[in-house]
């Protein structure tokens, strides 16, 4: 069961295990799992009930920027396996019956108690009205955690994780309601300069930010735009 209490609360504890290697296993791989099953998130998040650690990284946006609200209408693009909708259907106090969250992936995931689940392409030319039919109305925030899958070679996967970012943006202008909130990740750089003066023209106020949960070593950052103009203005 996830914790509904805002707040930082206390860290998570950092007690240490060791992996050892297995034949056939590279290197990389064995440190990999060594940082994964020592990360005191990844424990932290068991213990909650959370699907993922990623779960802390919205809530900590959320704890500086206040954009979760109770009955708002959320939308969690690239849900996938659930984290972040945990965190949404918590905030928002969903009643049963009166689900306002709607989770969307390209990838099957299993239903959060409290959310719906769309197992759809974003890039579908039916998707907006399909988010929007699912939520009953608008929605007051688009929130992102969709990356693709790298590649090794960091130009190509920024342009790729950006395209994601155009779309999942390009989406929110139709289905927010006026004063929304657009919340996405993106990689090292920041918004592209583009993208950027759009989400500037449309919203109030337009932040990046790095939660204490993203790790140090990720390029990973997020951006937080406030006080949607409405579609008119878009």
């Amino acid at each position: 069961m996830a914790d509904k209490r805002r707040g930082k609360g206390r860290a998570p504890s950092r007690l240490r295990e060791k992996v050892h290697s297995a034949r056939g296993r590279k290197s990389s791989s064995t440190r990999w799992l060594q940082r994964h099953i020592n990360d005191p998130y990844v424990r932290e998040a068991k213990a909650k009930g959370y699907r993922s650690r990623a779960a802390f990284k919205i809530a900590e946006l959320d704890d500086r920027f206040h954009f979760l609200k109770p009955g708002q209408r959320v939308v969690d693009l690239g849900a996938a396996p659930g984290g972040w909708t945990q965190v949404a259907v918590a905030r928002t106090t969903n009643k049963p019956g009166k689900e306002r969250v709607v989770a969307v992936d390209i990838l099957e995931m299993a239903e959060v108690a409290g959310a719906k689940f769309l197992h759809l392409d974003l890039t579908d030319e039916e998707a907006p009205a399909a988010i929007e039919a699912a939520l009953d109305g608008p929605a007051d925030v688009v929130m992102s955690d969709m990356a693709a899958p790298t590649t090794g070679h960091k130009p190509t996967d920024h342009l790729r994780t950006l395209a994601l970012v155009e779309a999942a943006y390009d989406l929110a202008e139709q289905i927010l309601a006026p004063g929304g909130t657009f919340v996405a990740k993106v990689f090292q750089g920041g918004t592209e300069a583009g993208l950027l003066k759009r989400m500037k023209q449309h919203f109030d106020k337009v932040r990046h930010a790095k939660p204490p949960s993203s790790r140090k070593d990720s390029p990973e950052t997020f951006v937080v735009a406030t006080g949607f103009k409405g579609r008119e203005s878009a």
